[in-house]
């Protein structure tokens, strides 16, 4: 359970702005291992784990973007019923709010990936090191 830097990029709500981040970062050489894009009437925030953070938020800054890191929990988890609900359990009962997350997996896969904002990274991992 590895805590990963996230970048939070702000950008416009319009066709080929997401385009022009990934063709930035995949020119780069920078892969893209979650993606998870918020939209509002105006904007968007894509928020997204790269195996580069440092290399990325110069990339992305060059091209005039707007962007913010935070510390997230990335988990392997098992793509069963339950799994999410145990984790969400577990941090309520250690009285940790879980800010946002997102997560993806196909019918198909044994394993999928789910990334936790908390307010604090290193606790949360803790927590769910006790837990397990």
């Amino acid at each position: 359970m590895p805590i990963e830097k996230q970048l939070s990029v702000f950008m416009e709500n319009k066709p080929g702005r997401l385009s022009r981040i990934c063709n930035t970062l995949a020119e780069a050489r920078v892969n893209i291992q979650s993606l998870s894009v918020h939209d509002t009437v105006d904007h968007a925030i894509v928020r997204m784990v790269v195996d580069n953070p440092t290399k990325a938020l110069v990339l992305l800054e060059e091209e005039g973007l707007y962007i913010v890191t935070q510390d997230v929990v990335v988990l392997e988890i098992e793509n069963k019923p339950g799994i999410i609900a145990s984790i969400a359990n577990k941090l309520f009962r250690a009285d940790t709010n879980i800010e946002y997350a997102y997560c993806t997996a196909t019918k198909n896969q044994e394993v999928g990936c789910l990334v936790l904002k908390t307010k604090d990274a290193e606790q949360t991992l803790e927590i769910l090191e006790e837990m397990s």
